[in-house]
């Protein structure tokens, strides 16, 4: 089975758009670093590489902003379930369902009480019951 690095993000369920920028950001240096080695040595195969690279950096980016759009569509069409996906209670739309374990939330930090946010204390989160990842027996983050 293949690894995932999952970003570590307090109280939220990154979307895949957060991968898709990731991937843009990766190309995008790789491409610099290519270019680089052109202008450090002259070979035209360096060159060449960053030309591809660049070309990817710019369809990673349109499926970027296809998925960003798809998220705030979501958020303006279906506040609840944004808010559900967001939380980690049920993948994002477009995401796969097969398989899908809830995010821990048991972890996460109050950020009025363990980082002392005043206006956070609408929004604390202790005192919740067992997180849903818990109580179906998902493995913790770092198992």
């Amino acid at each position: 089975m293949d690894a995932v690095w999952v970003r570590g993000v307090n109280g939220l369920q990154m979307h895949h758009v957060t991968d898709l920028q990731d991937a843009g950001r990766f190309l995008g240096n790789a491409a610099m670093a290519l270019r680089a080695a052109h202008v450090r040595t002259g070979a035209e195969r360096f060159e060449g590489l960053a030309a591809e690279l660049k070309a990817l950096v710019t369809r990673v980016r349109k499926l970027e902003d296809e998925a960003r759009s798809a998220m705030h569509e979501l958020h303006a069409t279906d506040p609840e379930r944004f808010a559900r996906c967001r939380e980690g209670h049920e993948p994002w739309p477009g995401e796969i369902e097969a398989g899908f374990i809830p995010r821990h939330t048991c972890r996460d930090e109050c950020l009025h009480h363990d980082r002392g946010v005043l206006e956070a204390i609408t929004q604390c989160t202790c005192g919740r019951p067992p997180c849903q990842a818990c109580r179906i027996g998902g493995p913790l983050p770092g198992d």
